[in-house]
């Protein structure tokens, strides 16, 4: 007969852990935010080249797309604040990115 397994394989996170992970993402948002704004100013510049220019078009559409991914990190760990469990926390994560998705589609 083979040994099944009657625990969980990794230790679920601590209350600790969760809000250590939830400051560091909401972190992550600041710099997030700090890289727009460099963008946004380059992009505003009138001594900026067209090369300079195009590069901080390209690079404002991967900031958005890095400012949605951290949002929905800060959706999952903020319910996971709350108490709730992964598997509910992720459906949210990934309800909120599947949205942002259809509004990329939609523009």
């Amino acid at each position: 007969m083979t040994p099944t397994y009657t625990k969980h394989k990794t230790v679920p996170l601590t209350e600790e852990e969760i809000k250590k992970k939830y400051k560091e993402i909401k972190e992550e948002l600041q710099e997030v935010l700090e890289w727009k704004k460099e963008e946004e100013g380059k992009l505003a510049d009138a001594k900026s080249s067209p090369q300079k220019k195009a590069a901080a078009k390209r690079a404002l559409k991967k900031v958005a797309r890095r400012i949605n991914t951290v949002q929905g990190q800060i959706i999952y760990w903020k319910l996971r604040l709350k108490g709730e469990n992964h598997f509910k926390a992720s459906i949210e994560k990934n309800e909120y990115w599947a949205r942002c998705g259809e509004r990329k589609e939609g523009n």
